[in-house]
């Protein structure tokens, strides 16, 4: 209901320019509150950019750090290149999955018969020891 119509005429326009006023009371009402939150979300936006510049700062030393790194490892890692591709055609010779086995035998089958040799040889050691402290056969006494 409009205040003015109290069986005066209505004057065109004044409603209108009555809402307008009303409306505009109504948010510079409001002006104070939302400068209040507009000045809080630019002091976190601030604090936020600060972080962000910080991370960043920290990100770009690693960054430069590592690369540092992979210039000085690059040259020994490439030189291991030529060797490491040799290594491999070696462990891919079927001769290599052949060495367990290998070894094995070697161990079970040889290293006795080593053994035996060299018990043979270290007897075979003092019975010539023996026979020279003695004076075996075709030692003249001169």
């Amino acid at each position: 209901m409009d205040p003015f119509r109290l069986g005066m005429p209505r004057i065109p326009g004044l409603s209108e320019l009555l809402s307008v006023l009303q409306a505009q009371t109504e948010a510079l009402a409001q002006l104070p509150r939302t400068l209040t939150e507009l000045n809080s979300a630019v002091r976190e936006l601030i604090t936020a950019t600060s972080t962000a510049t910080s991370a960043i700062a920290s990100a770009q030393r690693t960054a430069e750090r590592l690369e540092d790194l992979v210039g000085e490892l690059e040259e020994p890692v490439r030189a291991l290149k030529p060797g490491l591709e040799r290594v491999g055609r070696v462990l891919d010779d079927p001769a290599v999955e052949t060495i367990p086995d290998t070894l094995r035998t070697i161990n079970e089958d040889l290293m006795p018969l080593i053994a035996t040799i060299r018990q043979a040889q270290s007897r075979v050691a003092g019975v010539t020891g023996l026979l020279r402290r003695r004076g075996g056969p075709g030692d003249d006494p001169v």
